[in-house]
């Protein structure tokens, strides 16, 4: 082995490993390389140190290994043979293999942990099988999936614990592991084989698929007739997937020529040309993996092993990021950004609250303004003819006629499921009420799916619920439908903003150069 730094990147090699395979923990620490006779183990943060080998016997070479995705389960690595799954557990600068799984009639083709539950492990076979395990009970497979024709890979979604994706040839089918009799979602995805399978960080339904035909297309399951688009490419593409930042996706080619670049970072929103390609390895890369980010730091950094035997470790910076960005949704985030907390409607449903806080004397203000008990509390509200007194009269005098808005409500549970449409985006939400709600506590606010507004949209919308929630509790005020009418708001405005932006850069870009854009 031998090591060196270069300015973008670090180069380890490891010339006499053989190793086929490569996986990053989920802690960013460690690097695992799968060989014949050795697993090696690279601490990346100090990757020219040294490294430590588990020795295996084997005739056959690891097909697939991966780490646990769990940080209390990091120290755990699957790694396919054949037709068996080793499990390994690396702790304390030493390794041991473990438990084996054994249940395919025919080699294993991929493996792939869940996202939600640390325990579960999906396995796919040329033996036409996908099979589930609870590593906690390794006898035989929890559930069995059978799609008649073999299987070459399998992921999670990575929004829906229930949901996952195989590829057979250039098909691919969706599974709801609840429902293990047949597949929930059929696509003609490729007319050659699909290397390679990704589901969308963020959105449910998206994913993407890589084939021998050339070419990358981009999928929502529930409209499986048409992709949603395609990347052309001039050669086969062997793995193609979604960066952890901004829009961005990373593919790795198989060139004709082995020393052709193929590693390559795109736009998902412009895939007319790379947005950069990453120039080192000599040979086909393998395998390629995003190390976690450290505390404070805005770099990430691409692990990736090639068949030239070196591991690389490759730092992509903010401006790098900045490429894979969309120019109109970063104006629709700093739109979003200038949101302060809106106003509320003139009309709302207890407008005569204001009223009695006025009709208080000076004394009973002057009560209030300290940490009152909840018997004067309830003392206070019983005198206020109107109000909800307890969550259930709170619900039913609830305004569900508020535009785009659905609710449903259940007092017992003291819980809402609200659902709103805006346009072309959707928010579902569960927010749950203490008990001592709504005298100075608030309700917290959860999304669930399907919602399909972004992570930055989400934040600031949760934001704008606290404040609106922390508003109204700090009075013991009821505060459910003026956070609803924030929701609709923040999103219309959301909206609004979006296609002013998306009209005004559409006007700019057929503007005649050197035009003065002031002057409209």
């Amino acid at each position: 082995m031998a090591a060196r730094w270069s300015s973008e990147n670090v180069v380890v090699e490891f010339r006499d490993s053989q190793a086929t395979a490569m996986s990053v923990d989920c802690l960013g620490q460690h690097a695992v390389l799968s060989g014949r006779r050795f697993l090696y183990i690279v601490n990346l943060d100090a990757p020219f140190e040294g490294h430590r080998k588990i020795s295996r016997q084997s005739k056959w070479d690891i097909g697939a290994v991966q780490w646990n995705p769990h940080d209390s389960f990091a120290h755990y690595f699957a790694a396919s043979s054949n037709q068996r799954v080793d499990l390994y557990k690396w702790k304390d600068g030493s390794g041991e293999v473990g438990t084996t799984l054994q249940g395919h009639t025919r080699v294993i083709s991929d493996l792939d942990w869940a996202v939600f539950e640390p325990d579960l492990l999906v396995t796919s076979s040329v033996d036409t099988y996908i099979y589930i395990w609870d590593i906690k009970d390794t006898r035989k497979p929890t559930v069995a999936l059978s799609a008649v024709a073999g299987a070459s890979q399998v992921k999670w979604n990575k929004k829906n614990a229930n949901c996952l994706a195989t590829s057979h040839d250039g098909d691919v089918r969706i599974w709801d592991k609840r429902k293990p009799s047949t597949a929930v979602e059929y696509l003609a995805a490729h007319l050659s084989k699909i290397h390679g399978l990704d589901w969308h960080p963020d959105i449910e339904h998206i994913l993407a698929t890589s084939s021998q035909d050339n070419s990358v297309k981009f999928w929502d399951y529930r409209q499986p007739r048409k992709y949603l688009s395609i990347l052309p490419c001039q050669v086969p593409v062997w793995k193609a997937r979604y960066t952890p930042f901004s829009n961005g996706l990373v593919t790795v080619m198989v060139p004709q020529l082995r020393r052709e670049n193929s590693l390559l970072l795109w736009n998902v929103f412009d895939l007319n040309t790379p947005v950069h390609t990453f120039v080192g390895h000599d040979d086909v890369v393998l395998e390629f993996q995003w190390r976690r980010q450290k505390e404070g730091s805005k770099d990430y950094q691409l692990v990736t092993w090639s068949r030239d035997q070196t591991l690389r470790m490759w730092r992509v910076d903010s401006q790098m990021q900045r490429l894979c960005a969309n120019d109109i949704l970063d104006g629709v985030d700093e739109f979003i950004e200038s949101i302060s907390l809106l106003p509320e409607p003139e009309k709302t449903l207890h407008t005569q609250d204001t009223d009695h806080q006025h009709n208080l004397s000076h004394g009973e203000e002057e009560v209030l303004k300290e940490d009152p008990p909840s018997s004067l509390l309830e003392e206070k509200k019983s005198d206020q003819p109107g109000l909800p007194q307890t969550l259930q009269q709170e619900f039913s005098l609830i305004n569900v006629q508020i535009r785009n808005v659905n609710v449903e409500m259940d007092a017992a549970d003291r819980s809402c499921t609200v659902s709103v449409h805006c346009s072309s985006h959707r928010v579902k939400m569960l927010v749950k009420f203490p008990a001592q709600y709504p005298n100075n506590a608030a309700p917290s606010f959860q999304f669930i799916n399907p919602t399909t507004i972004t992570s930055t949209m989400k934040a600031k919308l949760l934001k704008i619920l606290k404040d609106t929630s922390l508003q109204k509790v700090k009075r013991n005020q009821s505060c459910l439908e003026p956070c609803l009418r924030q929701l609709v708001s923040c999103l219309e405005s959301f909206v609004v903003g979006f296609l002013y932006r998306l009209v005004l850069w559409c006007f700019v870009s057929f503007l005649p150069p050197q035009t003065n854009v002031s002057s409209f």
